[in-house]
């Protein structure tokens, strides 16, 4: 439009009509009611919003993929996840999560020399957080899919005002600029999506607290002169708890404007901000509890856990090496939140994933024969 300010590589920040001559680009002309249609709040509100879904979905799937790599770090059952217990409580979210679960963690398929040295253990289950991720990260995934029903409604609507009925040959004033049903599915997904990252960071005091993993405090050796995963379990700790701030619903709120003529708002414009805020802390969140996965895994060798979780430990190892003693941590947990936020802990187990789903129907008993 020209209007403003605008970046480019080569200019820098500067006016828009400059950069975009600069550029040999022609500012475009707006025609009637594009420029109202162009500055409406809702589309603000579906623009941001969508991109929190997308990376909501991305990081969804990683999630489970990062709790069943902790579970067997934390030395955790498979039971929790047999097929018959998700059929009577049967989510679709739910289902989905305990599936993954199922084809990461050990079985005939995917076998785990971790689980098998413990399969005979009098420990008769495991905590919440291990043993609920199909429950807690299953509602997160109908979540996601109640959203992106709503924006994808609101991506393929008119949302002008008035709306011109051509084929009435009217022009009628409505409500369809109102921003009510985005603001509210986004501040539902931030509540959503934050649980992923508050279940994570209990996984993560488990998998630093001796007590609760058997593993060396903090998961380092020489306690006493490292700290390990302290100061990031405090910086997990830390975005949990921000996004518990941040999930406050800002659409619960309204401000009369306008005279009066505008006196019920969505406050959509924040829901959309704190939900993509919601998200990245949450990236982060997921970031350490894998680095710390990892870093677990380290004191089960030479046993390897199984062909899935390997293959995502390596992706890992690729980028970050085992913590031995005290360094700055920074870059590590920066190199592995973007390997989140790519989606590469996803691909490299889906194959994996993929294959489970096709032979387990021919070939795997159920987990209940399997002892503990």
């Amino acid at each position: 439009m020209g209007e403003g300010k605008m970046w480019s590589p080569e200019t820098g920040w500067a006016d828009a009509s400059d950069v975009l001559e600069s550029h040999g680009v022609k500012a475009i002309q707006i025609k009637p009611k594009e420029g109202i249609s162009l500055m409406n709040g809702t589309q603000f509100i579906t623009s941001l919003g969508a991109e929190a879904l997308h990376r909501a979905a991305l990081i969804a799937k990683q999630a489970d993929v990062i709790a069943a790599l902790s579970i067997e770090a934390l030395q955790g059952t498979p039971r929790a996840f047999d097929i018959d217990i998700h059929r009577n409580r049967p989510h679709p979210g739910q289902q989905v999560v305990a599936a993954r679960m199922r084809a990461l963690l050990d079985s005939n398929i995917h076998p785990s020399e971790i689980r098998d040295g413990h399969k005979n253990c009098s420990r008769v289950q495991d905590a919440y957080s291990m043993r609920c991720v199909p429950q807690v990260h299953g509602v997160v995934n109908d979540t996601i899919n109640f959203v992106r029903g709503i924006l994808t409604t609101e991506m393929n609507s008119a949302l002008d005002n008035p709306l011109v009925l051509a084929d009435r040959n009217e022009t009628i004033s409505g409500g369809n600029f109102h921003g009510e049903y985005p603001a509210k599915a986004l501040d539902y997904l931030a509540i959503g999506v934050h649980e992923l990252g508050n279940i994570s960071e209990r996984r993560l005091e488990r998998l630093v607290h001796p007590t609760y993993s058997s593993l060396p405090a903090f998961l380092v050796n020489e306690g006493g002169l490292n700290s390990g995963f302290m100061i990031p379990h405090c910086t997990s700790a830390a975005l949990v708890s921000e996004n518990k701030v941040l999930t406050h619903p800002s659409s619960v709120d309204s401000i009369t404007t306008s005279a009066g003529q505008e006196d019920h708002v969505s406050m959509g414009g924040f829901a959309a901000r704190k939900a993509l805020r919601v998200v990245e802390h949450v990236e982060q969140v997921l970031a350490i509890e894998l680095l710390a996965a990892c870093q677990g895994i380290e004191f089960h060798r030479p046993k390897k856990t199984t062909a899935p979780l390997e293959e995502v430990y390596s992706l890992v190892r690729a980028y970050v090496k085992p913590l031995d003693k005290d360094r700055f941590m920074t870059p590590d947990m920066e190199a592995v939140t973007r390997l989140v936020q790519e989606g590469k802990v996803w691909e490299v187990v889906k194959s994996y994933i993929e294959k489970y789903e096709t032979e387990s129907a021919i070939v795997e008993p159920p987990l209940k024969r399997q002892k503990n």
